[in-house]
């Protein structure tokens, strides 16, 4: 017979315990204290929502996500905001990480409806798992031209109310597409020849910033996809042939820029996640795994290429950082680093960057007699040095993200 384990008491100062708490993932049981009644993906939840013919409130992210916390605190941590999807909505939190065959299906259908995606991933479903609404983040109050979390959930629930089978009927369409279009072959399928990576190439050089480097506007990614075609349609040119010194060119400017950029630890080594700026200067803090592997491997390419040493030093900096900190003592990797971290030492608070940021007196008293040369290199200033736009909660007021303003030398 085996013995039944002893019942598992939340500590005392918890005031909510929900069934996320009896999971194994990180991120999971980071919201296993909200008054939102959280269940994990399965039959449970399903059946629920079926047997009360209530919508599926589904939330999708993964442990080190910054903008996944803010929700959490602004919204789930909310006594009135649970109330309300507790008592209209079947909750439902899927760890990405754990899950990623569930976050593919829910995130290509927001790209789809919305243009864009990331996490956390919010989409309400029908009782049988249909997609009808979805979206990113939402604040607490209307802001960022966005309606509140809030006025969300109550436009949803009352047209679920309302028109629940026209929206039953939408959700079903909408995935009948989606499958259609994912099983429709692209036109030419399997056959890479000159003239699909000449138009890859002219797609690519249309979106590149001349002047900061990388593709697009804000935020801006690494890419280092894209850096790795660039390096391969420089390599099958012909010599001196103008598009490959183009492709060349981009790719090594953006690497460069990249590595100037807040984006780029300075002192410690590695990337973060992505810029929020055109300019690389304020990164989203938390660093993946995924990126510095693909990135080390663009700046080896990049010094194999050239023989330019800087392209070697930041590729060495980069894998030092991951045998330092994302090397467990087993051999393993962690596969990131969350976005937000202690503002104080042995303190409880967190805030985004927290570790990475650096008021001009905590650099003058580290430094001394050195800080002004540093200050010089690194672009310190006494008022902090965000740039105006790139801090809209105002994490970094007085705060120094460091950057190379100026070279070394």
């Amino acid at each position: 017979m085996t013995p039944t384990p002893p019942a598992v008491n939340p500590p005392a100062h918890y005031e909510h315990t929900n069934r996320l708490a009896q999971e194994k993932s990180p991120y999971l049981l980071q919201h296993a204290h909200n008054p939102v009644d959280w269940y994990p993906w399965g039959e449970e939840a399903f059946e629920k929502a079926r047997r009360e013919k209530k919508p599926i409130f589904l939330s999708i992210g993964y442990s080190t996500c910054h903008w996944c916390h803010v929700m959490e605190r602004e919204s789930f941590e909310n006594e009135e905001v649970a109330a309300l999807m507790n008592s209209r909505f079947v909750n439902i939190k899927v760890d990405r990480e754990e899950r990623p065959d569930v976050d593919r299906v829910y995130m290509t259908f927001v790209q789809a409806t919305t243009g864009g995606g990331g996490w956390p991933l919010n989409v309400w479903l029908t009782p049988t798992l249909k997609p009808f609404v979805g979206g990113t983040y939402f604040p607490p109050e209307d802001r960022y031209g966005q309606p509140s979390f809030r006025k969300v959930l109550l436009r949803i629930s009352d047209a679920w109310e309302k028109d629940r089978a026209k929206i039953s009927e939408s959700g079903n369409q909408i995935m009948t597409a989606l499958a259609h279009s994912a099983n429709t072959p692209a036109e030419g399928a399997g056959k890479v020849d000159a003239k699909l990576i000449d138009a890859a190439y002219q797609q690519i050089a249309r979106g590149y910033d001349a002047r900061d480097g990388g593709f697009g506007g804000a935020p801006k990614f690494p890419r280092p996809v894209t850096l790795n075609f660039l390096f391969r349609v420089y390599n099958r040119s012909a010599p001196d042939s103008e598009a490959g010194d183009a492709a060349l060119g981009m790719a090594l400017f953006t690497l460069r820029k990249m590595a100037a950029g807040g984006m780029h630890d300075q002192l410690g080594g590695g990337f973060h996640r992505y810029s929020v700026d055109a300019q690389w200067r304020v990164p989203h803090f938390e660093k993946m795994l995924y990126d510095q592997a693909q990135l080390a491997s663009a700046y080896l390419d990049a010094y194999q290429i050239t023989g330019d040493l800087r392209y070697e030093a930041i590729a060495r900096d980069t894998l030092d950082y991951v045998r330092r900190d994302l090397t467990d003592v087993g051999g393993g990797f962690y596969s990131a680093e969350d976005a937000d971290s202690l503002t104080t030492a042995g303190g409880k608070e967190k805030a985004e960057g927290a570790f990475y940021v650096w008021t001009k007196e905590e650099i003058d008293k580290a430094l001394g007699e050195y800080a002004e040369l540093f200050d010089y290199q690194y672009g310190v200033e006494a008022a902090g040095n965000a740039p105006e736009g790139s801090d809209p909660q105002g994490e970094f007021r007085g705060k120094n993200i460091l950057y190379e303003r100026q070279t070394f030398a």
